[in-house]
C-alpha cells in the first residue's frame, strides 16, 4: 500500500477512535450525572433525546459540508468542535446546570453526527483506493475509543473523579489529535465526492432519490438493528447492569468496557470473516448471536452469565455498520450520497434509540425495555440479505 493511502487510513482510523472516545465519554458516568443533577430515568431520556436532536442537522449537513470544504479540512475542523462539546457538558455537569449539559448534549449530537457520517465518506474512499477491506478495522478503532472512554469512565467512577473533571480532560485530548489528523488526510477531491452540481433544489432532490432506493433502505434497516443496539449500550448498559442486576458501579462501568473491546476484537477478524464467508452470512451469524446475548443480559441475574450476555450482544452489533457502508457504497452511483443516506439511517437509530429505550423504561423499567434491541436486532436479521450482491452473493471486498 502506497505511504500516502498508508496515512490517509491510520489518519481516519484515529478520527474514528476520537469518535468513539467522545460517544462514550458519558456513558459510564450516567449514574453520577444522574445524582449530581437530581434527575430520574425519565429527565436522562430527555437529555439523551439532545444528542438526536443535535445528530439530526449534524446528519444532514455533514455530506454537503465534506464535499463543500474537502475532507481535510471539514473532518478535523469537527473533531476540534467535538473537543469544544465535551468540555461545554463537564463545565455545566460543574455548575450543576441541567440547562447547560442538555446544550452541551444537543452540540456533541450535531458534532459527533457530522464528524461519523464524514469518516465514513472518507473511509469508504480510502478503502477504494486501497483495494482491501478496510471499513471493518477502521470500525474497530471507534471501538477500541470506546473501550478507551468507557475504560478512562470507570477508573474516574472507582477513583471519585468528577464528571466534570473527566470530560475536561477528555476534550483537551480530542483536540490535540485533531493536529495529527489534519497533517495526515491527504488534500484534493475524492472520487464520489465531488462538489454537486446544478440550483439547490436540484440537488436537494438527487439527495432525496436515495431514500427511495429499496435496497439501500434495507441495508440502512440493518444498520438500524446493529446501531440501535449499540448506542443503547453506550448509554444504558452501565446503568441497566448496576440498578437492574445490583452491581457496584465500578463493576457495572468496567462491563461496558468488555463490551467495547468484545465489539472491538470482532471488528478487527471481520475482514477475514468476510473473506471466507461473504457479508450476508458473517452479518447473519453475529446478529443472532447478538440477540441471544441481550436476551441473557435482560433475563438473568447472575453476574457471569450477564458478562455472556454483555460479550455476544457486543459482537451482534459488530458488523452491521462497517459492512454496511461498504454494500451502500458499491450498490450504485454517487457512493458518497449512498454512504450518506445510510449512515444517517445508522447513526440515527443509534443515538433515537437511547432517549427511546429511557422513555419505555419509565413504564417497564430499564431491563423489559430492552426487549426492543432483541426485536429490533430480529428485523436487522431478516433485511441483512440486502448486503450481498443483486445476484444474492455475498461481495468479496478485498477483491474489489
Amino acid at each position: 500500500m502506497p505511504s500516502s493511502i498508508s496515512r490517509w487510513r491510520n489518519a481516519i482510523t484515529v478520527s474514528f477512535g476520537l469518535g468513539g472516545i467522545a460517544l462514550s465519554t458519558w456513558g459510564p458516568r450516567l449514574p453520577a450525572l444522574k445524582a449530581d443533577l437530581q434527575l430520574d430515568t425519565g429527565g436522562l431520556g430527555v437529555l439523551l433525546a439532545g444528542v438526536t436532536v443535535g445528530s439530526v442537522a449534524g446528519l444532514l449537513c455533514a455530506a454537503p459540508v465534506i464535499t463543500r470544504f474537502g475532507a481535510r479540512r471539514a473532518i478535523p475542523a469537527v473533531i476540534v468542535l467535538v473537543a469544544a462539546s465535551i468540555a461545554l457538558i463537564g463545565f455545566g455537569a460543574a455548575l450543576p446546570s441541567v440547562p447547560v449539559v442538555g446544550v452541551g448534549f444537543v452540540v456533541a449530537g450535531f458534532c459527533i453526527g457530522s464528524l461519523d457520517v464524514m469518516i465514513n465518506i472518507d473511509g469508504a474512499a480510502a478503502e477504494e483506493a486501497a483495494g482491501r477491506t478496510l471499513m471493518p478495522l477502521m470500525h474497530a478503532a471507534w471501538s477500541g475509543g470506546a473501550a478507551v472512554g468507557s475504560g478512562i469512565g470507570a477508573a474516574c467512577a472507582a477513583l471519585d473523579v468528577s464528571p466534570s473533571k473527566q470530560f475536561l480532560g477528555e476534550a483537551v485530548l480530542i483536540a490535540a489529535a485533531a493536529v495529527f489528523v489534519a497533517r495526515n488526510l491527504p488534500d484534493g477531491v475524492r472520487a464520489g465526492q465531488e462538489a454537486p452540481q446544478g440550483p439547490a433544489s436540484q440537488r436537494l432532490r438527487a439527495w432525496l432519490r436515495g431514500w427511495t432506493d429499496v435496497r439501500l433502505l434495507m441495508i440502512g434497516v440493518v444498520m438500524l438493528g446493529a446501531e440501535l443496539g449499540e448506542g443503547s449500550a453506550n448509554n444504558w448498559l452501565t446503568l441497566a447492569a448496576e440498578d437492574g442486576h445490583g452491581l457496584d458501579p465500578a463493576l457495572a462501568a468496567l462491563f461496558f468496557t468488555v463490551f467495547a473491546v468484545s465489539e472491538m476484537l470482532t471488528r478487527i477478524a471481520g475482514g477475514p470473516l468476510v473473506d471466507r464467508f461473504g457479508r450476508v452470512a458473517t452479518t447473519r451469524a453475529t446478529i443472532a448471536l447478538g440477540v441471544v446475548g441481550v436476551v441473557l443480559f435482560i433475563l438473568v441475574d447472575n453476574p457471569v452469565v450477564v458478562l455472556v450476555g454483555v460479550l455476544l450482544w457486543a459482537v451482534g452489533v459488530s458488523m452491521g455498520f462497517p459492512l454496511g457502508m461498504t454494500a451502500a457504497a458499491q450498490s450504485g452511483p454517487n457512493p458518497a450520497a449512498r454512504v450518506s443516506v445510510v449512515a444517517a439511517i445508522g447513526y440515527f437509530a443509534n443515538l433515537a434509540g437511547p432517549p427511546g429505550v429511557g422513555f419505555l423504561a419509565q413504564s417497564t423499567g430499564l431491563l423489559p425495555a430492552l426487549w426492543l434491541i432483541a426485536v429490533l436486532m430480529l428485523v436487522a436479521f431478516g433485511a441483512a440479505g440486502s448486503f450481498g450482491t443483486r445476484t444474492g452473493e455475498s461481495v468479496q471486498t478485498s477483491n474489489r
